[in-house]
């Protein structure tokens, strides 16, 4: 049976390289690193001005979620460092009753409802944050995001969560961005969008858009400026470990080329090779730092993070959202166990996750991960 799946699996890769070595080889090379061009001191002073809280003084902020699907770090990246910050009050919403599981690793339970939410706050939001979710177009949210827009919320897409947005009609004519690997089949869908380079955040009007998943940091520091003022900002940034959070960005850096997707491909047929590695769950964890820890362990297509426990019942995080464990278990299995995540700078947490892929798998797949974070630190597969 060994012998058969073996020959099974070499025939699937010899099938693959046939399928898709000639569309690779057709894909551009990485692109030479390329430094983010600066941001004019009255662009970035026009953004903090057009964040201002709408409504509140101390402003009511809604991140919302589907139960099936929602992205992991843009969901607890936004609630995190905002309720770290305490400049606001924060709920994190799903549109059911219920846990929301969320992609590619972690399930929580949220603060409410939008039912809810809309019965305690009939006024609305002052911010609704949109993460990316499995679908675009889930009525519920559709619905809650047009009532919330109409009751005057600035809505706020971190990454690929522009789609939710775009398909609620709310970024017609707007300028905006998104992720990278999204953006073609965003302003294919919305041709009225005027997308803008070179940005990991975007505001017009009462909307504002992001780059990739790590982008969601940077917005959240440029909403805490401007609700609190930049020396709160920049305190905030530094329990983060954040040294640099503006709007720059060198957007050329990210686009689907040949190393990606050689490694993605070579990584995606060791099949027989999946390893999963197990995070303790304890009270008190730094939300942010595990969700970007597990993000990235779940995006090498080599491996998967999971959460663990000594008993099923949801722990509280650092800064109040409960997290339900994956898997009961006391210990987890040796050479399988990532570094406990305490009292850590999330910033850290990100690179520590990144020097780990690397050491196991090698540079290529920890770019890999890099791309799909759309994290600017580290430069595009080489």
């Amino acid at each position: 049976m060994k012998r058969i799946l073996i020959w099974s699996g070499l025939g699937v890769v010899a099938l693959s390289l046939a399928v898709f070595g000639g569309w690779i080889l057709s894909l551009p090379p990485a692109p030479a690193a390329a430094a983010a061009p600066p941001i004019a001191r009255e662009e970035a002073e026009a953004t903090i001005a057009a964040l201002k809280p709408p409504k509140r003084q101390r402003p009511l902020i809604a991140i919302i979620g589907i139960n099936d699907a929602t992205e992991t770090t843009d969901y607890l990246m936004p609630y995190g460092i905002l309720r770290r910050a305490d400049v606001a009050d924060v709920m994190a919403l799903a549109t059911e009753p219920g846990p929301v599981t969320l992609y590619p690793a972690l399930k929580v339970e949220p603060d409410a409802t939008v039912a809810d939410f809309d019965a305690r706050h009939p006024d609305g939001a002052d911010y609704v944050i949109v993460p990316a979710m499995s679908r675009d177009d889930d009525p519920a949210t559709m619905q809650w995001l047009k009532s919330q827009a109409a009751k005057g919320a600035i809505v706020i897409s971190v990454c690929a969560g522009a789609k939710v947005v775009a398909a609620a009609g709310l970024l017609d004519g707007k300028r905006a961005t998104t992720h990278w690997y999204y953006l073609k089949e965003l302003l294919k869908k919305h041709p009225a969008i005027r997308y803008v380079a070179d940005r990991r955040l975007v505001v017009d009007g009462r909307v504002a858009t992001t780059t990739g998943i790590s982008a969601s940091m940077p917005m959240m520091l440029t909403l805490i400026e401007s609700i609190a003022g930049r020396d709160k900002a920049d305190a905030v940034a530094r329990d983060l470990g954040v040294t640099r959070w503006d709007a720059r960005h060198a957007s050329a850096a990210f686009q689907f080329n040949r190393p990606f997707a050689t490694t993605v491909l070579g990584n995606v047929l060791s099949f027989w090779n999946r390893e999963q590695f197990g995070i303790e769950l304890i009270p008190g964890i730094d939300e942010v730092s595990l969700a970007l820890a597990a993000d990235a362990w779940s995006r090498t297509y080599r491996s998967r993070a999971v959460t663990f426990a000594a008993t099923a019942e949801a722990r509280r995080s650092r800064n109040g959202i409960r997290i339900l464990p994956d898997q009961v278990a006391v210990r987890w299995r040796a050479g399988h166990l990532l570094p406990a995540i305490r009292d850590q700078q999330p910033a850290k947490a990100l690179d520590e996750a990144l020097h780990g892929i690397a050491d196991r798998y090698g540079m290529r797949t920890a770019n890999v991960v890099t791309m799909q974070l759309e994290y600017p630190r580290l430069s595009a597969p080489q």
